[in-house]
C-alpha cells in the first residue's frame, strides 16, 4: 500500500517503480490509497496504464486526514499474507518483497515472540538539481539516515529489542496487524508508535538488507516541518507508551535509548553547542584558558564521538564516504535539531494531529535516484557490490 496525499506529480513515477518489484504477478496486490478531495492526484492515477494488480482506492471524508487514517482503511481491503507500505518517493530494490516473504517463511514457529514486522534500510539518493534542494542539508541527511538504518536498527534487531519502525519499506504480517487494531490514526509517526504496539502484544521487529531508495526532503524550511513531525510524534509515542505496563526492561531501555534519547538530545544539543561556543570565544578574547567543567564537557564529546561513528560506520557499510566536510558541519546540524524541538513542542500544543506533509518531486532520469549524495569511496570491495 502507498498513502498518498497530493502527489499528482511524483505518481507516474512510483507507479514506474513499483512495476519493477520482481515478484510473481499473480500474488501482489497494490492500493494506491487517495484522498477524496485530492482530485489531482485521483485524476493522474486514472489517466494512468497501471498494472493488473495495482488499483485506486479512494479513502472516504474523515478525521483526522492523516497516513495512518488511510492505512487503516486498505488494510480493511487487503487480501493478502503479507502487507508492505512504500512512500511516494520511494525506490524499493526489486528483490525486497522476495527477501521479507523468505524471511517470514523461515521463522521458527516455536519462538517466544514471533516475527510481526521487517524493516528495509532506507538510503538517500539524489534528487535532480531543483529549488528545493540543498546540498549540506541533503548531505548530513543521508548520514544520518546510514547511521540509523545500517546499524543502529539492525543492531538493536539483532540484541532482541524493539524500535521505532521507519515510515516506509515496513513488511508486516496483516493478521498481526489486524489484531492489533492497525495504525493510530492520530499519531503523527505512527510507525514508531506501532514498533513499540507489537512489541508490548508480544511479537517481535526485524530488519532485512534490500534497500528502498528515497530523496531527502530539501532546503530548511522542508526539513525543519519534516523533522518538527517526527519529534511531535515521538512525545506522542512516548506519553501512550511509557507509563503504560507491558514493555519490560527490554522494552523500556529500547524506548531510553531511541525516543527520550533523541528528545533530550535534540532539547539540549543548541543550547550546549551555543554555550561551548560562547565560553571558547570569551576565552579567547581575554587570553584565558576556557574554564569548562570538565565532567559535562566529556559527556558532550563522547556523545559527539558515538554519533560520528555510527555516521562513519553506516555510511561505509553502503559504499559511501563520510568526509572531512561532513564531519565538521555534523554538530551545527545537530544543533538545528534544537529548533525543530521547540517548534515540535508548541505544535504539539496548538496542532497535536496536523499532518505536516514533505512535497515531493519526480527524479530525471530514474537512475539517478541511485546515485548517492555522499561521494563513494572507489575500492575492489564498492565495485564487486556495483557489479554484483
Amino acid at each position: 500500500m502507498a498513502a498518498l496525499y497530493r502527489e499528482a506529480t511524483i505518481l507516474p513515477q512510483l507507479v514506474q517503480r513499483l512495476s519493477l518489484i520482481d515478484y510473481p504477478a499473480d500474488a501482489l496486490e497494490c492500493f494506491l490509497l487517495l484522498e477524496i478531495d485530492d482530485t489531482e492526484t485521483i485524476a493522474v492515477a486514472r489517466s494512468l496504464r497501471l498494472p493488473p494488480w495495482m488499483s485506486v482506492v479512494v479513502v472516504p471524508a474523515g478525521s483526522p486526514k492523516t497516513k495512518p487514517r488511510a492505512l487503516n482503511y486498505g488494510l480493511g481491503l487487503a487480501s493478502g499474507t503479507f502487507l508492505t507500505i512504500y512512500d511516494a518517493e520511494d525506490s524499493p530494490d526489486p528483490a525486497q518483497l522476495k527477501e521479507a516473504a523468505s524471511r517470514f517463511l523461515a521463522e521458527p514457529s516455536d519462538t517466544r515472540r514471533p516475527l510481526a514486522c521487517l524493516q528495509a534500510p532506507l538510503r538517500i539518493g539524489r534528487k535532480h538539481k531543483a529549488a528545493i534542494s540543498s546540498d549540506i542539508l541533503d548531505r548530513q541527511f543521508a548520514a544520518e539516515y546510514a547511521g540509523l538504518f545500517e546499524v543502529i536498527l539492525p543492531g538493536m534487531a539483532r540484541l532482541g529489542l524493539p524500535f521505532p519502525l521507519g515510515g516506509t519499506s515496513n513488511h508486516f504480517r496483516v493478521e498481526t496487524l489486524r489484531r492489533i487494531g492497525g495504525w493510530d490514526a492520530y499519531n503523527v509517526t505512527e510507525d514508531a508508535d506501532l514498533g513499540f504496539r507489537l512489541w508490548r502484544d508480544g511479537w517481535s521487529l526485524g530488519t532485512i538488507s534490500s534497500p528502498t531508495w528515497e530523496t531527502p526532503p530539501g532546503r530548511f524550511k522542508l526539513w525543519l516541518p519534516q523533522r518538527t513531525r517526527w519529534l511531535k510524534g515521538f512525545m506522542q509515542t512516548l506519553a501512550v507508551h511509557l507509563f503504560k505496563p507491558g514493555l519490560g526492561f527490554k522494552g523500556l531501555w529500547a524506548m531510553l535509548t531511541t525516543l527520550i534519547a533523541g528528545l533530550v538530545a535534540a532539547s539540549i544539543h543548541g543550547y550546549a553547542l551555543a554555550t561551548i561556543t560562547m565560553i571558547a570565544l570569551l576565552g579567547i578574547l581575554s587570553f584565558e584558558i576556557p574554564q569548562l567543567q570538565i565532567s559535562a564537557f566529556a559527556v558532550m564529546i563522547t556523545g559527539y564521538i558515538a554519533s560520528w561513528m555510527t555516521c562513519i560506520v553506516g555510511t561505509r557499510r553502503i559504499g559511501l564516504t563520510y568526509g572531512a566536510k561532513e564531519f565538521a558541519l555534523a554538530p551545527l546540524y545537530w544543533g538545528l535539531l534544537t529548533l525543530a524541538f521547540f517548534h515540535a513542542l508548541v505544535r504539539l500544543v496548538f496542532q497535536p494531529h496536523t499532518w505536516d506533509k514533505t512535497p515531493h518531486m519526480p527524479d530525471v532520469p530514474v537512475a539517478d535516484l541511485h546515485t548517492p549524495i555522499i561521494r563513494p569511496r572507489y575500492s575492489e570491495a564498492t565495485a564487486g557490490r556495483e557489479a554484483a
